[in-house]
């Protein structure tokens, strides 16, 4: 797809936040111009890298992303970096005696918690990753297995798996895979399916999500086949996990991580990202800039891109009913289009019709005249299906009586508009409701003319748009 790119060079942090900042209110004024519903919200940097990254996102039941929000507070993120809290406050005290029992072909967390007649939210998930250290030549030369543990109604997010790190240094941020069946079997003495952290054949890393490593008498495979021990606690069975991280999805309800809320999640395509790398490249490029000290110094970089090509199709998919598309009138290829009933058999149709369409060329509205001379269920489910936002509906009784009819693409029914507040280009007046007549169809450079036609007051009150 088409891509809008734009990079930043400053001298310090300060000064590219501030550039960042600008980045980011710019692209907001620009959606918000579009006339599209999105969020803007906070992700992950993923391979670009960097320290700082937003999403703007268009909202659509179709979207690839998962954007979670809080309705009561401005949190909002990537499925991908959104935080997930501990969903209990402490760790509790044992109450169960730790207990092996049979669970014959039930190797998923629903199934056991079926089984057992225990609420899924007492399991726990085995998932089990590797990490690989090369010699020069790129082979194996030691593996390392991890085991990260998610309550069993969750699910691992591999992005937050990856930023992992001990304090020994060693983690999942270098790059990790799942582990073979083989490195699984000479680990836990099963196939998966009946694996937990007890009874171990070789040792592994141990990560528990924040939630996990707040749960009692929970329960876990046995590494045996078809068995899972029950009443599993922290310290009493096994030793404390030698991370506790955040490392699951959110799910909707969660509390909001400041504090303000439950979480929401929607779905979202996103049309575009602002990046604040640091120096990440231009140390890797060695470009720098000499300061005033004389000093030759590392620029502070950033990067910003609109899928400009992306927008046109996140617009239809959030815009459209069974009738076609409803473009926004800022992106629709036509903004209002003229359909004259019969102008092939009264030159009063033909003449009113071609007269406003001049009328209204000149103050730059966009404008198309349908003159192909369609029946008018024809030529109007033309211009639903294509989606221009504003249609006029000239007919010779209208005439006689005086209207036109007006319908938006929105509208279930048109509205019938007087002759005389048409002539005079007053048209794009009546397509918006008072607080948004100043934003409406007619460039910038054609207000103060449009406004002497309206007979407005031009620059606009304040508070007007």
């Amino acid at each position: 797809f088409t891509m809008k790119d734009a990079y930043s060079f400053d001298r310090d942090v300060e000064s590219a936040g501030k550039t960042y900042d600008g980045m980011y209110a710019a692209y907001t004024r620009i959606f918000e111009r579009l006339g599209l519903q999105f969020r803007a919200v906070a992700a992950d940097t993923g391979a670009i890298g960097g320290d700082r990254s937003h999403e703007f996102q268009v909202i659509a039941d179709t979207g690839e992303d998962a954007i979670v929000y809080c309705p009561t507070s401005d949190y909002a993120a990537n499925i991908e970096l959104a935080e997930g809290v501990a969903l209990i406050a402490a760790r509790g005290a044992a109450t169960q005696a730790l207990e092996k029992v049979a669970t014959p072909g039930k190797s998923t967390c629903s199934d056991v918690a079926e089984l057992l007649g225990l609420p899924l939210s007492q399991t726990v998930k085995s998932l089990v990753l590797a990490t690989d250290e090369t010699n020069e030549a790129g082979e194996i030369v030691k593996s390392t297995v991890w085991l990260l543990l998610v309550r069993g109604d969750h699910d691992l997010n591999e992005v937050k798996a990856g930023k992992i790190e001990l304090a020994d240094g060693t983690g999942l941020k270098a790059g990790f895979r799942f582990a073979t069946e083989s490195e699984i079997v000479a680990h836990f003495g099963t196939k998966p399916g009946f694996l937990g952290p007890i009874g171990l054949k070789k040792p592994v890393k141990v990560i528990a999500d924040r939630t996990v490593a707040h749960m009692a008498d929970w329960v876990c495979g046995a590494n045996e086949e078809g068995f899972h021990i029950r009443g599993v606690n922290w310290a009493r069975d096994l030793p404390e996990p030698d991370l506790v991280a955040d490392i699951r999805n959110v799910v909707e309800g969660d509390p909001s991580p400041d504090g303000k809320g439950v979480l929401a999640i929607q779905r979202g395509i996103e049309v575009g990202h602002v990046f604040y790398l640091g120096t990440k490249y231009s140390k890797a490029m060695n470009a720098t800039f000499l300061d005033v000290d004389g000093k030759p110094k590392h620029f502070e970089m950033g990067c910003y891109g609109i899928g400009v090509t992306r927008i046109l199709g996140a617009a239809i998919e959030q815009r459209h009913d069974d009738r076609g598309i409803v473009w926004p009138d800022a992106i629709a290829p036509f903004t209002v289009v003229i359909c004259p009933i019969g102008a092939d058999r009264s030159e009063d149709v033909k003449q009113a019709a071609e007269k406003l369409y001049a009328e209204l060329k000149a103050l730059g509205v966009d404008v198309l005249l349908d003159d192909r001379g369609e029946r008018p269920g024809a030529m109007f489910a033309d211009w639903e299906l294509i989606g221009v936002p504003h249609r006029i509906t000239i007919g010779d009784k209208g005439l006689k009586d005086g209207v036109v009819e007006y319908q938006h693409r929105r509208d279930a029914e048109a509205s019938k508009v007087a002759v005389a507040e048409v002539a005079g280009a007053a048209v794009p007046w009546l397509f918006f409701p008072p607080a948004q007549r100043w934003s409406c169809v007619i460039p910038p450079c054609r207000i103060p003319r449009a406004a002497a036609a309206f007979r407005l007051q031009w620059p606009a009150p304040a508070g007007a748009r």
